[in-house]
């Protein structure tokens, strides 16, 4: 239950299975810029809410600084650095990733528009051309 209220507070919607069996939830950059997005206008909710309780204006602004950096953009940038070691490791481990359709920003194929996973290669090698980092 706790891991399903955090994958929807960040945005991770699905899970994708890794040769290990276990579930993994799937994370893009638009779900990555979504939940830093969200966190913040959320914070700052709050703080103007803190605002008009609390009068005192230095300490609460340094309070909010804090808090988007800890709350909303920290683990925006730690779940950014999970989703591109994921890119890494699929681009590594299937044949779309030395493909000149393989789109690395988005996880998808150019071509049928699908975007792609360790155990789903849309069109299954049959339209693979060698990328730039093998013709090169």
């Amino acid at each position: 239950m706790k891991d399903k209220l955090i994958d929807i507070f960040n945005f991770r919607i699905g899970t994708e299975e890794e040769a290990d069996g276990s579930l993994h939830p799937i994370i893009t950059a638009g779900s990555v810029a979504w939940g830093i997005l969200f966190r913040a206008a959320l914070l700052t909710a709050l703080a103007f809410l803190l605002l008009s309780i609390w009068d005192n204006r230095d300490k609460t602004a340094w309070i909010f600084v804090f808090l988007i950096w800890g709350l909303a953009v920290y683990p925006g940038w730690k779940q950014y650095q999970v989703y591109s070691e994921r890119i890494k490791k699929v681009q590594e481990e299937t044949m779309c990733g030395s493909c000149k359709h393989f789109d690395m920003q988005s996880q998808l194929c150019k071509i049928y528009d699908e975007h792609i996973s360790i155990n789903y290669i849309p069109c299954e090698g049959e339209s693979w051309e060698a990328g730039e980092s093998i013709t090169n």
